[in-house]
């Protein structure tokens, strides 16, 4: 069982700060082998979505306000527990973070930046590709869009 948690960033304990840079670190980082600077302040003014059970961090994103990262509020930093794969709880995430915004923000476009080989899964939740494939990190991406409900 996942409990859902939409927390500001002054509202987070330093548990779950740390387990959230843990696992961000930890996929990333090191599984992507990937150096770069995670810590971009964008954390302060965002809201974090965090997956939990049994005290273990699952999944997370960043909710982030429109104006910070794109024009539109947007999705970021969508990440789950290498062992907590293949079992669906990508699908609950973002299910969870679409549902975090529209309660936040209203039934308003969503943006994200999406790693390219996840088209087809961010797809599957009414996002479009709305640019062209640019290279972030030395990991191909797109901007993707979520028209308002």
């Amino acid at each position: 069982m996942i409990k859902w948690h939409l927390k500001k960033f002054d509202e987070l304990s330093p548990i779950e700060l740390y387990s959230i840079l843990q696992l961000r670190n930890e996929v990333f980082v090191v599984e992507q082998n990937c150096v770069f600077q995670d810590a971009d302040n964008k954390d302060q003014p965002a809201y974090h979505l965090m997956g939990w059970s049994a005290e273990k961090l699952l999944a997370y994103s960043r909710i982030i306000l429109a104006g910070l990262a794109y024009e539109l509020p947007s999705i970021g930093r969508v990440v789950t527990s290498p062992a907590e794969r293949r079992n669906g709880i990508g699908k609950i995430l973002m299910k969870e973070s679409i549902e975090a915004v529209t309660k936040l923000f209203g039934p308003v476009p969503i943006k994200l930046g999406a790693q390219l080989y996840l088209k087809k899964f961010y797809e599957s939740f009414g996002f479009v590709q709305s640019g062209d494939v640019y290279r972030e990190d030395d990991i191909e991406h797109i901007e993707m869009v979520r028209p308002g409900s």
